[in-house]
């Protein structure tokens, strides 16, 4: 498993694979059986190969977060890097759940982070 951002800095093809738009919640609903479905249009899995990679934060474990790489089948924990404690606490207060209890998504501003740490390509709107 990658635990730094240098670390992960080097696997080019996974960070430009980083989905920054997807969620715990819209994960879910795409890749279980009971979320996908039809009437959500065109956003459920259309293949059993289908892949996600994005960012959660497990708000047990701050001040890291977690690169996720989800299929029909499973979820895999790519890395764990270690995050500015401001923009995590900041994500998991935006995301609504209590401190301790919740898998949260990074927020805008800790997605900009992530991804000029990585020279990324850039957060979309």
């Amino acid at each position: 498993m990658i635990t730094s951002i240098s670390e992960l800095k080097a696997n080019r093809d996974i960070i430009h694979q980083i989905d920054w738009d997807m969620t715990p919640e819209k994960a879910i609903d795409m890749y279980l059986e009971w979320g996908a479905s039809w009437c959500r249009g065109k956003d459920f899995v259309g293949k059993w190969d289908d892949t996600s990679i994005y960012f959660v934060i497990y708000d047990w474990e701050t001040p890291k977060v977690t690169l996720l790489k989800r299929t029909t089948k499973d979820v895999e924990e790519l890395a764990k890097i270690p995050a500015e404690m401001a923009l995590v606490l900041s994500s998991i207060d935006e995301s609504g759940q209590r401190a301790g209890v919740g898998v949260a998504p990074p927020n805008r501003e800790l997605k900009m982070w992530l991804s000029e740490a990585l020279d990324g390509p850039p957060v979309p709107n």
